[in-house]
């Protein structure tokens, strides 16, 4: 099989080889896809950039999220057959023609979902999904912060949070505006030309918010906890601002400690909650509940609540470009690369 390498860290354009390799074996809880397309995600660029410590050693391939068809299925899977289309989630591996993953981590989907949306679902969606409905409960009138919200999470958490009811604040750059809206949002927030925390402070008045979720991480996160509110949560599911550091120690160290000091006295006074998500510890630990994630996006997608925007679609060779064109944050929705 051929396969997407991650051979150094650094740009993009020097980073990746595509070489043969063996197919991967399977376990007997497993099943082998054969990948039509795989997405990317913000980990991949951060894997990339020498940021994420989960990354295997280098050589190493790379990839969360693939849609493709069932070659193999493993003894103990009776739930799955041979042949079947699923969108799936792996751990590494996605950027190749032919992956093994868990057969908790692959849902048979129907031929009319196209590749790019597919993929969408597997991560961006089984993300918001876990954070939106496994780790908060959204209620109606809750007034609700989604950082990065034209992304491909992002944008999955603003039409969660509008099918619940809620009033929606989501910060995104200048051109993705009418994007925002567009989904739902019923307060776009410029990042790039004002201060949310500003801008939030004057249209609440003296009232917090109820829900916050941000990948930004640093200063973002500290700005945010001084606008929840009594009873709010903030759930913390990326460090995107990592990546605008370019490894310098100092930036690096003032992101870190952007994220601030955090007392459990305060969340106890205020009946607060801070809570951290990462997939693949879910993954990991938890695969039931990534199951049931899963499950749960592509039952919100069939029900017409969620509908993925695919940002950017690109064919294998373009691999250099397509990690640029993610990091550049020009994007909104998902990037899919494919395999045709």
């Amino acid at each position: 099989m051929k396969a997407v390498v991650l051979v150094k860290q650094g740009p993009a354009d020097k980073a990746f080889e595509i070489q043969e390799m063996d197919k991967p074996a399977i376990k007997p809880h497993e099943v082998l896809v054969q990948v039509d397309a795989f997405g990317l995600n913000f980990a991949d660029v951060m894997a990339r950039l020498g940021y994420y410590e989960d990354c295997p050693p280098l050589p190493a391939i790379i990839g969360y999220d693939v849609v493709g068809t069932i070659d193999e299925v493993g003894t103990e899977v009776s739930h799955l057959k041979k042949g079947q289309r699923v969108m799936a989630l792996s751990r590494f591996g996605g950027y190749a023609e032919f992956v093994a993953t868990d057969a908790r981590a692959a849902v048979a989907i129907d031929a009319s979902i196209s590749d790019g949306i597919a993929t969408a679902l597997a991560t961006q969606c089984g993300t918001a999904y876990y954070c939106a409905e496994e780790m908060v409960r959204l209620h109606p009138g809750d007034h609700v912060l989604i950082q990065a919200a034209a992304g491909g999470v992002g944008s999955a958490l603003v039409q969660m949070a509008k099918h619940r009811g809620c009033i929606v604040y989501g910060t995104a750059s200048t051109k993705k505006q009418d994007f925002l809206r567009s989904l739902g949002v019923d307060h776009p927030i410029d990042y790039r030309n004002t201060d949310f925390e500003e801008v939030i402070k004057k249209q609440r008045g003296g009232e917090g918010l109820d829900v916050i979720f941000d990948s930004i991480g640093g200063q973002s996160v500290k700005k945010g906890l001084k606008l929840l509110g009594h009873g709010g949560r903030i759930v913390l599911y990326g460090a995107a601002s990592m990546t605008d550091t370019n490894k310098n120690i100092f930036k690096m160290i003032k992101v870190g400690t952007g994220f601030g000091l955090h007392s459990p006295i305060k969340f106890l006074k205020n009946s607060q909650s801070m809570m951290g998500v990462n997939m693949l510890r879910i993954a990991d630990h938890r695969p039931e509940t990534l199951k049931r994630s899963l499950e749960g996006a592509v039952k919100m997608a069939q029900d017409g609540i969620l509908t993925p925007h695919i940002g950017g679609e690109f064919k294998v060779d373009q691999i250099a470009e397509a990690h640029e064109f993610l990091a550049s944050r020009k994007s909104m929705g998902k990037v899919v690369v494919s395999w045709k």
